[in-house]
Formats: C-alpha cells, structure tokens, sequence
C-alpha cells in the first residue's frame, strides 16, 4: 500500500489540485493491488532418498481395483512390511491426477486411509500421512474436500514428538487449507491457531518452516481479515514471528522468508498494525533490513532477496500507520543508516533482481513522505545524483524516483535548493519529452514544486527548454501559463 502524502503544498490554482488529485487516486489503486497480489501455492514434501532409491520406476496409473487391493493388503495384511509396500506403491499412484480422481470416488477409500493414519504403527501412520499430502498437492478443489476427514487428526498431530512427521502434517494442512474454505471452517474451532502457535516454540528449523508455510497459506484466506488475523493477533504468534525475524547468528533464511511473509499478510489485512508496532515490528525490521544490506555485500547467495521483498513490503506498509510516527521516529534507528542500507539494496535489485526496484522505491517515498529528517539524510549523503540514475530503468521506477523527488522539494526552499539545477534540470528535460502520461504529469508536478520555492527556477527552465518543449504534452502546455505567472511573481516580488 502506497502512502499518500499529506498535504504541505499552498494551493496555487486548480492545475495543483488536479496533479495532487490524480496522484492521490494512483496510489489508492496501487494500495489496493499490494493487498490483492497474494503469494498462494502449494507445496510438495518427498523424501528424496526414497525418490532416488525409486527414480526407475514409472509412475503408473491405478485403476479401481488395483487401489482397492493396496488398501485392503494395508488393512489385512499378513505382514507389516507387506503393509507398508502397499501404502507406498498408492502413494506412487496417487502421484498422478486421474488416480487421485479415481481414489476419492471409491467409497470408503479416504475412511480406509484416515484409519491407517490414526493406527498404532508408526510406520503405517508415515506412509498414509504421505497419501494424504499426495493428495492434497491436487489442484482440484474435490479433492481437498474428499481430505477433510483427516484434517482433525493431522491438526492433533501437530503435538507428536516426530519432527518429521509434523512437518509432513504442516504442508498437509497448509496445502488443504488454501484450497478449501470447507477445511478452514472445520479447522478454526478446533483450534488451528493455538496449535500453530504452540509449534512456534519448535527448536527444529524444518518444523519452523513448514509451520511458516502452513500459517502463510491461513493468513491469505479470503474471511482471514475477519475471522482469522484476529485470532493469530491475540496469540503469542506475532511476538515469535518477531523473534524469529531478529538479525544475528540464528537468523535462518528458509524460515525466516516464511514468517516474512506471514507478517506482510496480517499488515496488509490493516486489522491491528498498531499492536505490531507497539510489539517492536518497525524496529526489528529496520534492524534486519540493515543486515540484509550488510549480507548482499559480502556474499553472492541468489536467495537474499526472497527476504529482502517481503521486509521491504512490510516496512512500506507499516511506515503508513498513523502509530509508526508515535513511537519515536521511524524503525528507531538512525536516518542516515536506513537511507544507506536502502540504497546497498537499491543497487543489489538493479544488477540482480531490478523486477524489486518497485519495492525499494516504495519503502523510500514513504520514508521521506512525511519526514524532512529522511529527506535532510537523502541530501547530506549525496543519494540524490544515483537516484536521477534509475529514472532510465524504467517507466514505473521513473515515476517512483520522481514521486520521492517531489517529496524532498516540497519540504520547502531550503530543500529545493539541493535539488536545483544540478542534474536535475537536464533530467527533467528529458522525462518531458517521454510519451508516458504518469512519467510527464510527475515531472510536471516536481516542476510546479521548483517553481513555487525557487522563483529563479522558472526562469533557468524556460531559457534552458525553450516554450516549444512545454507544448509537446498538453499537461506541460496547461502548466505553461502557470509557469509565466509564478516567474512574474518572482520578478516583481
């Protein structure tokens, strides 16, 4: 969600207003896509020692009678060992669609393997875990439903003693639980929340991992704002998840990049932010942002920036609650370290993952939207000449440079004053002459600002532009009468 600027520009005609207005109404639209833009999936947990002992074998399509032999020498067979093959080569079978199809149909085949799961053979119990999450990988929706029998004991599970086991159990639920809202409403009763959060406390990172899976597929439920953020907010959750997020030694990136996410999607639910703040969200955010900024120096590890996105979101997010201004300043950390660690990451994304240059330009226009300290930082570290040098990377970065631009210059004289002419002047001379509407109507908006605080700035544009380049977009063309009023006030005083 993108953080409106409130207003700290005098009111120079209706030209100003309607720029404002239409800048206004784009961030509401992209607010709204960074809520909606969820990260749904699901996820497939094999034994690759089994899968490489197995790699030869084809795996085959069962037709009725062959999945009711399997579950019969599962049931009634003479050995365990017997028993378990037959569980394992379903579980091969169930591996393709049109089994999985065929296995629901059977009457009495799902009550089969839930009785198998709830047996007191451990092993047993393992390889119809591994049916059940065969089958909740299908991307059919009856076929999670034909799963709800077994979500109660799967959720009772959560509290066994096998690591492994829960894990398996954990990308169960979490696969089921994203596909049907028949799984949530039974599982929310009986406590889905209380058992994530006592699996929190797991000192086994593959169960943290899962669990940040299982809770991040909840978390993105379309009655979650309603019926299931609230729940987790006022559980120990949220304190973990902060805890697991802390930089240091023990930060592991697979789980980490979990609860990263988790966090941005109760942020953007916009239920209780101020809880999380007050809990020290902004600061232990701040803080990994700096480490993660320290990482991508010192190593070339190509999964950083599955962290750095969701951190970088969830910052953005929370630095537009009306609660981060209250507890001190932003991230309690000092301005010049965020800014710095920032732009590390600014010049990570450009050479390895520019797709996130959106993001880091996001978390910087909110930082200097209302904080003239960010913007004295963005001054006194020089970081004004690489941020000009993004405005070639693309279209959507231009408008976010120009957008942060805008936010320094209307800071006041002092602040424009850093700003003008230096590049600045060549730069928006040639984002004038682009055809993109929001690219022009954002240079023209940092114009009026210059013009408005600077007098002589008008003046320098016209000698050096010539009128003709005001006409080459009508927006630019409207401002031109503006242009010649605020240079005759300059003039004349």
């Amino acid at each position: 969600m993108w953080r409106g600027r409130r207003g700290l520009l005098r009111p120079l005609g209706c030209g100003v207003e309607e720029l404002r207005c239409r800048r206004r109404e784009r961030e509401a639209a992209l607010r709204k896509a960074r809520r909606e833009q969820q990260l749904v999936s699901k996820r497939l947990l094999r034994d690759e020692a089994t899968e490489e002992a197995e790699g030869g074998r084809v795996v085959v399509i069962l037709g009725e009678a062959q999945i009711q032999e399997f579950l019969r020498l599962a049931q009634r067979g003479i050995e365990e060992k017997e028993r378990e093959r037959a569980l394992v080569s379903l579980r091969r079978g169930l591996q393709h669609p049109e089994t999985q199809q065929t296995f629901i149909r059977l009457e009495g085949s799902i009550r089969t393997l839930v009785g198998l799961l709830t047996s007191n053979q451990a092993l047993l119990q393992l390889e119809a875990a591994r049916c059940l999450h065969e089958l909740s990988h299908s991307q059919q929706s009856a076929v999670a439903e034909a799963c709800l029998p077994a979500t109660s004991y799967l959720l009772t599970y959560l509290s066994g003693h096998s690591p492994d086991f829960i894990e398996l159990c954990l990308y169960t639920l979490g696969n089921l639980i994203v596909e049907s809202e028949a799984v949530r409403r039974q599982l929310l009763p009986q406590g889905i929340v209380p058992a994530l959060a006592a699996c929190i406390q797991s000192p086994h990172l593959t169960v943290l991992e899962a669990l940040g899976y299982a809770l991040s597929q909840l978390l993105q439920a379309k009655e979650a704002p309603e019926k299931i953020i609230p729940l987790v907010l006022g559980s120990t959750l949220p304190q973990h998840i902060l805890q697991l997020l802390q930089p240091g030694p023990k930060l592991n990136l697979g789980v980490a990049v979990e609860f990263a996410w988790c966090l941005h999607y109760i942020i953007c639910s916009q239920v209780n932010n101020a809880l999380l703040i007050t809990q020290g969200a902004l600061t232990t955010l701040g803080l990994l942002l700096l480490d993660l900024a320290a990482a991508v120096q010192r190593t070339e590890d190509a999964g950083l920036e599955l962290l750095v996105c969701p951190v970088v979101r969830c910052l953005s997010n929370l630095l537009t609650e009306a609660a981060a201004e209250t507890v001190g300043g932003p991230m309690h950390l000092q301005d010049e370290r965020v800014l710095a660690a920032l732009f590390i990451l600014l010049q990570f994304f450009l050479h390895k993952q520019p797709s996130l240059l959106p993001e880091g330009l996001w978390l910087l226009n909110n930082l200097t939207a209302n904080s003239p300290s960010f913007c004295t930082s963005l001054i006194s570290l020089d970081l004004i000449e690489p941020l000009l040098h993004l405005l070639s990377v693309s279209n959507v970065v231009s408008v976010l440079v120009l957008t942060v631009l805008c936010n320094v210059a209307e800071k006041g004289p002092a602040y424009c004053q850093y700003l003008w002419p230096g590049l600045l002047l060549p730069t928006l001379l040639d984002t004038l002459a682009l055809s993109d509407t929001e690219v022009v109507g954002q240079s023209v908006e940092l114009l009026q600002l210059l013009f408005l605080y600077q007098p002589g700035a008008a003046q320098a544009f016209l000698q050096q532009s010539g009128l003709q380049a005001l006409k080459r977009h009508e927006e630019v063309a409207q401002l031109q009468d503006r242009v010649h009023a605020l240079q005759q006030t300059a003039l004349h005083g």
